[in-house]
């Protein structure tokens, strides 16, 4: 699926589909799982329905036992062993930025 052609608000429906799919396959009623997670019914229907917040989606998947998805969801960035030693073992704690050259803005990649 290419996200990048999909609107914000497409990609919240398609990821609300997606739970809902999985509460489906796993048998489990929105009520139930309402009870089980300590949310609202009201709560489920919406993340479900693409207008959920990030908390919501975090505890509907530790009870739908699918916190594993998140590694895929937005992987953790390592850097290059090669990047590492450019920088001298000292790993970047805040972006650059734009830098200014001669009066005009330049945009460096690092």
């Amino acid at each position: 699926m290419d996200y990048y052609s999909m609107t914000d608000k497409g990609i919240e429906t398609e990821i609300g589909r997606r739970i809902k799919s999985l509460r489906l396959r796993k048998n489990i009623t929105q009520q139930q799982l309402s009870k089980a997670t300590a949310l609202s019914l009201n709560t489920i229907k919406s993340l479900e329905s693409g207008k959920g917040k990030l908390i919501t989606l975090i505890t509907v998947l530790r009870e739908l036992g699918a916190l594993e998805t998140l590694e895929t969801f937005i992987p953790e960035v390592s850097i290059s062993p090669l990047q590492l030693a450019k920088q001298k073992g000292i790993k970047r704690r805040r972006a650059s930025g734009k830098r200014v050259k001669n009066g005009s803005k330049e945009n460096t990649e690092w």
